[in-house]
């Protein structure tokens, strides 16, 4: 199943973010069982926004883009599908690069 990371930026501060968390678990759950949300990463704008990038598992783009619009207080800047994964054990060290 095609992969999708989700960035947004919130209309709430994040002392309220548990509850948007809680109500996107609560959506997905009830609405939009086919979607698995691994997990996300939250960050804080340099204006002082919260933010986040979420990492979810879905039939496609469209019902990742459905259930953001139900769940609300924030806007989705952008949606990729992601193409694959790697990390530091991708990538084995060889010779001392200088």
């Amino acid at each position: 199943m095609p992969r999708y990371l989700i960035e947004r930026t919130y209309t709430v501060d994040m002392d309220d973010l548990p509850t948007v968390a809680t109500r996107s678990k609560a959506i997905g759950h009830y609405h939009y069982p086919e979607i698995v949300w691994e997990h996300s990463h939250v960050v804080v704008g340099v204006d002082g926004t919260p933010k986040s990038f979420c990492i979810y598992e879905a039939p496609n783009e469209e019902m990742v883009r459905e259930h953001a619009d139900r769940l609300g207080d924030h806007v989705v800047a952008t949606v990729y599908e992601v193409a694959g994964d790697v990390s530091p054990d991708d990538f084995p060290l060889t010779a001392d690069p200088g």
